[in-house]
């Protein structure tokens, strides 16, 4: 039904276009209709673009498999960080350049989904890379390596900065 209406709504935009002199015709009322019908058909197509984003998450990573990774800055800490870089079982997987803004949302709170994918149940290794500074005492990395269990359900890990250990690892 809304695709013959979307049909509908573009055959009665090209005719009109094309032929000035029934164009001229039209009357205020038909114009608003057709304006309607031209909103209507942006919600419709808004709503099924965000049905389908849904879908191909679920289909792509289907919540058996599904590893969610999240960046976070603790609370109250001054640390600053630049980039980040993931491996799962020494595979990178993610890495991302901070800008100011970014650093600034983390810093009040933020969360960062940075890398969602597949694992098999079991085991697995993660190592994460920051290079950043502590309460502005100049430039540094840090490395930390954490084992994960994936079990059948989807898998949340929350990767937190700035921290007693500076890298630390939350599943949920």
């Amino acid at each position: 039904m809304k695709n013959i209406r979307v049909i509908l709504a573009l055959f009665s935009l090209l005719f009109f276009v094309q032929s000035p002199a029934w164009s001229e015709t039209i009357s205020r009322e038909q114009i608003k209709g057709l304006d309607e019908q031209v909103q209507d058909i942006k919600k419709d197509v808004l709503a099924i673009s965000s049905e389908l984003k849904l879908l191909e998450e679920k289909l792509l990573f289907p919540s058996n498999t599904q590893v969610s990774l999240f960046i976070s800055v603790s609370k109250n800490s001054q640390y600053t960080p630049d980039a980040v870089q993931i491996k799962i079982n020494d595979r990178p997987v993610a890495h991302h350049i901070y800008s100011f803004k970014e650093v600034g949302a983390l810093q009040r709170g933020g969360v960062q989904r940075i890398y969602t994918g597949n694992l098999r149940a079991g085991d697995h290794k993660i190592d994460v890379s920051v290079n950043g500074n502590k309460q502005n005492s100049g430039q540094d990395t840090n490395r930390s390596s954490f084992t994960i269990n994936k079990g059948v359900g989807a898998k949340l890990v929350e990767i937190s900065l700035g921290g007693d250990s500076l890298i630390e690892l939350k599943e949920r």
